[in-house]
């Protein structure tokens, strides 16, 4: 069975942000301590996420990846979304590599 894609990704995934409904996977709860970033900047940063690519056939659930800023820090996000479950669960979380991205940290260098 496919999952269902919200009609407008980025307002789930900033709604349930707000309210509280999400969820952190075992690899993120790892990744976030290895790379110095914290469940706060992931979740106070909600007002600037902009999502920059769409995986809608991810491993289990459509994901989205989020340009994410925190009192002057940008760093990337990865949110599974889950429709029928009414939450998001935070993927992982790095700082983008500049030799990968664009200085505006939302385009590729190189496409995948």
């Amino acid at each position: 069975m496919t999952a269902l894609i919200p009609s407008d990704p980025l307002r789930f995934i900033k709604d349930h942000v707000r309210d509280g409904r999400v969820l952190w996977t075992y690899h993120v709860n790892m990744r976030l301590a290895e790379r110095h970033i914290s469940r706060q900047e992931v979740l106070g940063a909600v007002d600037s996420y902009e999502i920059i690519e769409q995986y809608p056939k991810g491993r289990h659930l459509p994901c989205y990846l989020v340009l994410a800023r925190f009192e002057g820090d940008a760093f990337h996000v990865v949110f599974a979304v889950d429709v029928e479950g009414g939450n998001v669960r935070v993927v992982t979380a790095y700082w983008p590599d500049p030799g990968e991205w664009d200085i505006d940290l939302k385009t590729r260098r190189f496409a995948r």
